[in-house]
């Protein structure tokens, strides 16, 4: 099979940087740069606009600074305009040696923002070029509005078309500004350019307004595009531009004729520095790089895993460096916790598998999000339950207000017959105790042990809805022992952990 090799140009730090309220640091800028080309691989990175600001020089300067040491400089380009030169000695200021020049690629731009003709404007175009050669500046053209005057002024980019082919470009650029086209259109004007262009290098910039991004992308690819525009997380304006994960994963999976440079191993790590450097948060959805994408919940899938990997697809996490994980929750069966408690080292017999099931499917119901590390302190409060359960703490209110004690009112059964208690305490957990030794000494019932120790714990890395283990150490006159609850409040896991020291002590 032949191989058809293209250009992928990461416009990240220039287009992205067009999203609503981002704005990257020159350190941001030069640290993001520096992991698309030499961890990602792109073929080059569209780093900012001309003339911009003070801040957006110097940001460029770092770059190309850094950029020339390594052998990176004629990869990385700049935005500029048609503007008498102005944007050419910004960018000889800034050290950069590549222009994507800014023109008009429909008629209805050059009449009613420019209100020029096309003879005026291809003769500026050509001073541009000039003047960028002289100067050792290599320029690629955008046409902006390209999609739209393929459209409707169809002859006005055929003319254009014609004069860019007399002149000493390197790559003419053609954007989808505004997202509007097809599948099929973008197939069909791109063919249209390269049958009568055949070797002149043309890449194609597509937005998402649509969510066509990605399609659009392999209809201009198979129409016979020499480079595709992309960016991390599909950043840019509005909806964004075609997204780099989903776009390379579809190259490498259905398009076997395309041969792109890019690390797909590295797409989720720059993916994660990027939303942390913008602020702009993945979506949990998103393809390739989003949280849930390689999470099975539903049980039948975790056991399809098991059962020749049924639920497989050649979406394999590890090829974006990431790993397959296994909800626990509502949904969750026994194949699902076999999997999580497989990557722990834990095995658990199948009677006490369908108790932990069980309790795991109680937490979902409660919306509480139950994760692997939660398992470990799972397990433990299910399979501490060795006793039988005479006492049920059936109901209570606690209350804490400033300024005011804490209370409680409780309600227990005992043996089949029910008491309630209100109490006061230093804290609403001491008022459940005060309660509960109310109780047990009006009924005369057994002395109740002291509790002489206190302990909470959360998972690692868990967050502040996580499941809370309370562990109590009580002391009577015979021993000490220990006892265990699990709940996402904390007073709760310790009301569980006494609720149990209850049963055992009465039987």
């Amino acid at each position: 099979m032949s191989f058809r090799k293209i250009e992928i140009m990461d416009t990240t730090l220039r287009d992205g940087e067009q999203t609503s309220s981002v704005s990257f640091s020159a350190s941001e800028k030069l640290t993001i740069a520096k992991l698309l080309l030499e961890e990602l691989k792109v073929d080059r990175i569209e780093i900012a606009s001309a003339r911009v600001s003070e801040g957006e020089l110097q940001a460029v300067k770092d770059v190309t600074e850094w950029a020339s040491k390594h052998g990176y400089l004629e990869t990385v380009e700049v935005l500029t305009f048609v503007d008498n030169g102005v944007s050419l000695k910004w960018m000889q200021e800034a050290g950069a040696k590549v222009q994507n020049l800014l023109t008009k690629g429909s008629l209805n731009h050059l009449t009613h923002q420019l209100k020029k003709t096309p003879n005026q404007h291809f003769e500026e175009i050509k001073e541009n070029i000039a003047l960028a050669q002289k100067n050792n500046i290599t320029t690629n053209i955008y046409l902006e509005d390209w999609s739209n005057g393929m459209r409707n002024s169809k002859d006005y980019v055929f003319e254009f078309l014609a004069f860019l082919a007399t002149q000493p470009v390197k790559r003419i650029m053609l954007p989808d500004t505004l997202g509007v086209l097809t599948p099929e259109e973008s197939f069909l004007f791109i063919k249209e350019i390269k049958d009568l262009y055949p070797n002149l290098h043309f890449d194609f910039h597509a937005h998402n307004d649509y969510d066509l991004g990605v399609a659009n992308v392999m209809a201009g690819l198979n129409a016979g595009a020499d480079g595709l525009h992309l960016t991390v997380n599909g950043m840019g304006e509005r909806a964004g531009n075609a997204p780099m994960s989903s776009t390379i994963a579809v190259i490498n999976d259905f398009m076997p004729h395309i041969k792109i440079n890019v690390n797909e191993k590295v797409l989720y790590t720059v993916s994660k520095l990027v939303e942390n450097f913008s602020g702009v948060v993945i979506p949990a959805n998103k393809p390739i790089v989003g949280a849930n994408v390689f999470t099975q919940t539903a049980g039948i899938h975790a056991d399809g895993d098991n059962k020749n990997n049924l639920y497989f697809s050649d979406l394999l996490p590890e090829r974006f460096g990431r790993t397959r994980k296994y909800a626990l929750g509502k949904s969750s069966g026994k194949a699902n916790i076999q999997k999580n408690l497989q990557e722990l080292g834990l095995q658990l017999n199948d009677a006490d598998l369908k108790k932990v099931t069980q309790r795991i499917i109680e937490l979902g119901d409660k919306k509480q999000v139950v994760t692997k590390e939660d398992l470990p302190y799972i397990i433990s409060d299910v399979l501490d339950r060795t006793y039988e359960e005479k006492i049920k703490v059936n109901s209570y209110v606690l209350t804490h207000s400033k300024g005011l004690k804490p209370s409680t009112t409780v309600s227990i059964t005992i043996e089949g017959e029910t008491f309630e208690e209100i109490s006061q305490g230093d804290g609403q957990f001491d008022a459940f105790m005060n309660a509960i030794k109310s109780i047990f000494k009006n009924e005369k019932l057994m002395e109740l042990p002291h509790l002489i120790d206190y302990v909470v714990r959360i998972p690692p890395g868990s967050r502040s809805d996580a499941l809370c283990e309370t562990i109590i150490t009580w002391k009577n006159d015979e021993k000490e022992f220990k006892t265990r609850g699990l709940d996402s409040d904390q007073t709760v896991s310790a009301i569980i952990a006494t609720e149990k020291m209850l049963n055992i002590i009465i039987s």
